[in-house]
């Protein structure tokens, strides 16, 4: 079967799903109904004696194909054309002419025409060139319809996408605030193991006994208020709370981290250092979230090695801007949130070194993308540096990292400061 048959059978087709619309345009009654009677059984025949009332017909009515006569008067079967090609770029249409010229042939396919036929017309060729118009609108309409789908499916990919993602997210806030928790919860557990202890050998709570026993439990107090504190900020979260307006004292972080770090298990058997600010001042930070990224990387320097070491905390103050574009050609060193950071004096730094094992290249390069650890396995979720990346960038603040294997790691935070 030729293509010509395949595309007249398939017209056939149209019949029982829905006829296809045919839309004859000539101001010659004569060829008008002639036209007309040959394709009534096949298609719907709508019918226009000028290019006027064919644009009114179409405007109105779906249109899949056309037969346009070339000269008519008002609107030329040129100007037709182009005004139905307008309306549905789609739509098949048919020049017929009984004055066929070379350049008015060009003009007519140039805007869309998918043939060109002479009067008068034979009825066979006739037949087969609006089937494979049919035909071609066919296989338009399923492009058309198709790419719909494909968007749809598109559509339902990324929705899809975005509930795994918000549920990955929710699940990584959930692990992250058990994670946060964890720190002031240690804490918490060490000073209730001392307020036991002291419970258990004295006879009676007085002097300075007393006293001590009241600066214990402040101290789980302020621990129960930085878990409160952290559920807030995660909750928060959720609100999209905006927290760009909060601000803390650096020194008063480090008197409190020392607080905190005094009492860890992982501090006893290491040497540990902070050194504050000369001058205090603030820095554009939540407190807990600052003492929170402070308290993941001193407990991940205090057991960076299981041989004693030195862990040391030192806060400065920065009068210019930090070069980071510098810092990241250096070997070894990595610089976290270059571009995002606001990077514009003053700024305060607080780093964190210690003289561990150090990180390999491999691990250090992802460290901040969360359940990445240099502990061993079921030791660490590795969500600590993730939560340390996500403070830092929400507040303008970059981090510089360098480590080497063997040769300790050392975590600077470069942050907004208060003028």
């Amino acid at each position: 079967m030729s293509f010509s048959e395949n595309a007249i059978a398939r017209t056939l087709d149209d019949r029982r799903e829905g006829r296809r619309s045919l839309l004859i345009v000539d101001d010659d009654e004569g060829p008008r109904a002639a036209l007309s009677v040959l394709f009534r059984e096949r298609y719907e025949v709508l019918t226009a004696c000028d290019g006027a009332a064919a644009i009114r017909l179409a405007r109105e009515s779906r249109i899949d194909a056309a037969i346009v006569d070339i000269r008519m008067p008002g609107l030329s079967g040129i100007e037709t054309l182009a005004e139905l090609k307008k309306l549905d770029p789609q739509m098949e249409v048919v020049i017929l002419t009984a004055y066929e010229t070379l350049e008015t042939a060009r003009r007519a396919l140039r805007l869309g025409a998918c043939d060109y036929l002479s009067k008068p017309f034979e009825l066979e060729p006739m037949r087969a060139c609006i089937a494979a118009a049919m035909e071609r609108r066919r296989a338009a309409d399923g492009i058309v319809d198709g790419s719909r789908e494909l968007e749809l499916l598109r559509r339902s990919i990324r929705d899809f996408r975005m509930s795994e993602q918000l549920a990955r997210t929710k699940g990584e806030i959930f692990a992250s605030v058990i994670h946060d928790i964890n720190g002031p919860m240690t804490v918490i557990s060490g000073f209730v193991d001392i307020v036991n202890d002291n419970l258990r050998r004295a006879q009676r709570l007085e002097g300075a006994g007393l006293e001590s026993l009241k600066a214990h439990l402040a101290k789980i107090t302020r621990q129960v208020d930085a878990c409160i504190n952290i559920s807030r900020r995660y909750l928060g979260f959720f609100r999209e709370a905006n927290e760009s307006e909060a601000t803390v004292r650096v020194n008063q972080v480090l008197k409190d981290l020392a607080e905190l770090l005094r009492v860890h298990p992982a501090a006893k058997s290491n040497r540990l250092s902070l050194q504050a600010l000369e001058a205090d001042c603030g820095v554009a930070v939540n407190g807990t979230d600052l003492i929170q990224c402070l308290l993941n990387l001193a407990i991940n320097a205090l057991q960076s090695s299981e041989r004693p070491h030195a862990v040391e905390i030192v806060a400065r103050r920065h009068e210019r801007p930090v070069d980071f574009e510098l810092m990241a050609q250096a070997p070894r060193v990595r610089v976290i949130n270059p571009v995002g950071s606001a990077n514009q004096p003053p700024l305060v730094s607080i780093s964190v070194m210690d003289d561990g094992d150090g990180i390999c290249d491999g691990v250090a390069a992802r460290l901040f993308e969360g359940y990445v650890t240099t502990k061993p396995e079921g030791e660490g979720t590795g969500l600590g540096l993730a939560i340390v990346g996500r403070i830092v960038r929400d507040c303008g603040g970059s981090i510089v990292l360098e480590t080497a294997p063997g040769a300790g790691a050392s975590f600077t935070l470069y942050l907004p400061a208060l003028p």
